[in-house]
């Protein structure tokens, strides 16, 4: 009987200590291999073109350039990458991003370890896969309207500290525009005014800390 071909995997991951966790769940098993390892996301991107991995492992919160721009970046190269998430956030913002931009699943880091090997190979088997707690999450804000690039780079500016004629300077628009924008934000957050707006896109990953 011919042995099948154990599942290679990348893993991408800052934590030392979760590195070395999740290296020694799948060093265990006997259909899988770790073939490399990486801690920011050029180095993933290096390691993914070097090993051509069967499925990466990818931590979303990566010093620097995130995980999902990773992930950007490899299916750019690489339309069939097969990608899987892992997060300790389940923030619908992040969520959707990775999604759309082609993350075969998503996952929380607190799943058990068996759930963890069982979404590798349900995603190596061509399926794609997002936790109950994430796809929970999703289905929280189904339906709301999403922020437009202007109202996000708005709200940044806001999260910067800056007031309504900084933002219109910066932006070069008028500072009606300005009170447009937030007034839109605000509404489409379903927040008390722009600083619970700002409060709300953190909570839910459409801006970072």
């Amino acid at each position: 009987m011919v042995q099948a071909k154990p599942i290679r995997i990348l893993s991408v991951e800052d934590h030392p200590v979760f590195r070395q966790g999740l290296a020694a769940i799948v060093s265990a098993e006997r259909d899988m291999l770790l073939v490399g390892q990486a801690s920011n996301a050029v180095d993933a991107v290096a390691e993914f073109r070097r090993h051509r991995p069967d499925i990466t492992l990818m931590d979303v919160r990566l010093p620097g350039t995130d995980g999902t721009d990773a992930l950007i970046a490899i299916r750019g190269e690489f339309p069939q990458a097969r990608i899987i998430m892992l997060t300790t956030s389940d923030g619908d913002g992040d969520i959707q991003r990775a999604m759309r931009a082609g993350a075969s699943g998503y996952i929380l880091k607190s799943m058990h370890m068996d759930e963890l090997l069982s979404v590798i190979r349900s995603v190596h088997a061509g399926r794609r896969h997002i936790s109950p707690e994430v796809a929970a999450r999703l289905a929280e804000h189904l339906g709301d309207e999403n922020l437009t690039a202007r109202e996000l780079e708005v709200l940044s500016l806001i999260q910067d500290g800056s007031r309504n004629k900084q933002i219109a300077d910066q932006l070069s628009i008028s500072e009606t525009t300005v009170n447009f924008h937030i007034k839109n934000l605000v509404d489409k957050l379903q927040a008390n005014d722009r600083t619970h707006a700002v409060t709300i896109a953190v909570r839910r990953g459409l801006l970072q800390i």
